[in-house]
């Protein structure tokens, strides 16, 4: 009997302690990481893997998971340099790189974040006035996201990035901000409808310039074409007259060659002074030189006509 209580007892003890050992084997899943106390003080950070904790003794304070947070913070109500009370909301991206700082370096981390940023933000929108604070988002981000890295670097956490979400100004700056933003539209509409009507002038002057330029330029080698056919004409005239002359002082030098092959008479010679001299007098001349030999062959003409007539009266 005794033998069988003590079997029991055997077996009880290894179900208990398998039991335990079970119970207290813990699976560490990605990204994530265990903070681990023993008898109530720091004792490691268990990473990826499979851990066995010690039963009674050791204690799994925090589980912390090392992926990237967002935290979407609410409006936070600032004053701009020219007293301008206005809403600003904020995202921070933030993610923890030491489990161990961050599970015991402040009580609060998300709180702590929170108000670090609303105060650092107040600080930076109270150097800026109105338009610099709506023009120069870049710049706050960068700002705050440097100081909440530093003073978050104790809590084990890296500030990746900071984005301003919103920034909304009062209603009546609005409708201000509105106004003078539709002025600078009708302005800017003004001013590119006065360039351009500046350019389409300039042009259609231009293409007036060049309409004219080139008119004047079609007329001047219109004169200049005329001219050239002009003188053209007169030259092939005047050598059409000189190849005339020429011909006729051939003609003249071939005709008293001729006749003067022929070996012409006195009398011949005569006569052709003769023809000439009644081609001469045919009626327009006023003043007719008459050469004494041709005087004398009138005369002898004369002479042989009256023995002709006396010899037909006998």
């Amino acid at each position: 009997m005794d033998s069988i209580i003590s079997t029991l007892a055997i077996i009880l003890l290894i179900v208990i302690a398998i039991f335990l050992v079970v119970t207290n084997i813990r699976i560490v899943p990605q990204a994530r990481a265990f903070v681990v106390e023993r008898l109530g003080a720091y004792h490691a950070t268990w990473q990826v893997g499979l851990h066995i904790k010690i039963p009674l003794i050791d204690k799994i304070a925090r589980k912390v998971s090392l992926k990237e947070h967002v935290i979407d913070f609410p409006p936070q109500p600032v004053i701009t340099k020219d007293n301008v009370t206005m809403e600003i909301d904020t995202v921070i991206y933030f993610q923890i790189t030491d489990p161990k700082l961050y599970a015991y370096g402040v009580e609060n981390p998300m709180g702590a974040i929170e108000n670090l940023s609303a105060t650092t933000l107040r600080n930076i929108i109270g150097d800026l006035e109105l338009d610099q604070s709506l023009t120069s988002r870049e710049h706050i981000n960068t700002k705050i996201r440097l100081v909440l890295d530093e003073a978050t670097d104790p809590w084990g956490i890296k500030i990746n990035r900071v984005e301003v979400k919103n920034i909304l100004p009062p209603k009546d700056i609005q409708q201000a901000m509105e106004k003078q933003m539709r002025a600078e539209r009708e302005k800017r509409e003004a001013i590119l409808r006065a360039e351009g009507e500046k350019t389409a002038a300039i042009l259609i002057a231009e293409g007036n310039k060049q309409s004219v330029i080139l008119t004047a330029e079609a007329n001047k080698e219109s004169v200049i074409l005329a001219a050239e056919a002009k003188r053209e004409a007169q030259i092939r005239e005047a050598e059409g007259q000189s190849e005339a002359i020429l011909l006729v002082q051939r003609a003249t030098a071939d005709g008293i060659k001729m006749l003067v092959e022929s070996d012409p008479t006195q009398q011949v010679i005569a006569l052709k002074s003769l023809d000439a001299f009644t081609a001469a007098a045919d009626g327009k001349a006023t003043k007719i030189i008459i050469p004494s030999q041709i005087q004398g062959l009138a005369g002898l003409a004369t002479s042989l006509t009256e023995l002709i007539k006396g010899e037909g009266k006998e």
